[in-house]
């Protein structure tokens, strides 16, 4: 089954990528990648590597902060023809830092067309400048102009929107409908573009700048397949689900006490050990909750990603594909 398609539906995030420093650490290695049916693409990105300030995961690596790539022509970007070949629209770039220390960049690309919307925005508060947080840079695709206009003109204070809970929790934010409710404060403007769904992740980033990335998309093209927050315990040797949202079976209830994951253990657990986020070829095959959700919906991959705050584990984000 093709990693990017739902039921039917293509997802917003069609290839994920992890890149580690090398053993010099002069250099970002391919760790791990799902590409879906881009092959040629994947066959590519494997061959290469990137030093501090080359392609799109080494300018994220030397700024220290997430990038947000709308376009590939004409930027640092070393791939543009296998992307568009692909049709891939745009890329992003997750650094994670453990306080100052590199563990990984993790690229994501995403797709659209007519068919199939979404956009990508990337938040920041800079607290010697401001109390609020706001648009630094966004990608809107086929969302039209006006929802990209209403929001570099919104600012968000701590707990305030979706960008703004996910600040000040230092945790994954998702709502289902972005018409319902008061979390998502431009909801009028996205229902009239057809986004309807949101997805929130705080980026470890250097420096004293606090930067959130939203995934907003279309019910047509949902982000992806399922996804899944998993909380560390106090000790940090044990993961259980706090929730999520399953585009097969709807909301996902939060596991029991006697659903955990081991630190190390299958693709979630391996993140949290480590801090670099992982990638499940065989999401089925993952231990506990994990593998039988996957089983039970069909799902084919799983990715994991540590989210970081000061250092310290704060949860553990699984996108099924």
């Amino acid at each position: 089954m093709d990693a990017a398609v739902v039921t039917g539906k293509k997802t917003f995030i069609r290839v994920v990528e992890v890149w580690v420093p090398g053993n010099d650490r002069s250099t970002l290695e391919f760790s791990a990648g799902l590409y879906g049916s881009a092959e040629r693409f994947g066959a590519i990105s494997r061959q290469m590597c990137f030093g501090l300030g080359e392609g799109l995961p080494g300018q994220a690596w030397l700024d220290g902060r997430p990038i947000v790539l709308k376009q590939f022509a004409g930027a640092n970007f070393r791939r543009t023809q296998a992307a568009h070949a692909e049709g891939l629209t745009c890329g992003i770039a997750l650094p994670v830092f453990a306080g100052d220390f590199l563990t990984a960049v993790l690229v994501i690309f995403c797709g659209d067309d007519e068919a199939h919307a979404g956009a990508i925005e990337l938040w920041c508060n800079d607290p010697a400048a401001s109390k609020d947080m706001t648009l630094e840079d966004g990608y809107y695709g086929t969302t039209a102009d006006a929802f990209e206009f209403i929001s570099r003109r919104t600012a968000f204070r701590q707990g305030h929107g979706l960008p703004g809970l996910a600040w000040e929790s230092r945790l994954p934010v998702f709502q289902e409908d972005l018409g319902k409710g008061e979390r998502f404060l431009r909801a009028d403007s996205a229902i009239k573009v057809g986004i309807n769904r949101g997805f929130v992740l705080p980026c470890a980033t250097r420096g004293a700048s606090t930067y959130v990335m939203a995934f907003l998309s279309a019910m047509a093209t949902p982000i992806v397949r399922r996804f899944e927050t998993w909380l560390p315990d106090a000790d940090g040797e044990r993961l259980t689900r706090a929730g999520g949202f399953c585009e097969v079976s709807g909301t996902v209830p939060a596991g029991d006490d006697r659903d955990f994951i081991e630190r190390g253990q299958g693709t979630l657990g391996r993140a949290a050990f480590s801090g670099v986020p992982m990638v499940g070829e065989s999401a089925a095959s993952e231990p506990g909750l994990v593998g039988r959700a996957a089983s039970a919906a069909g799902l084919d991959a799983v990715v994991a990603v540590p989210v970081l705050h000061d250092g310290r584990l704060r949860a553990v984000v699984a996108w099924y594909f």
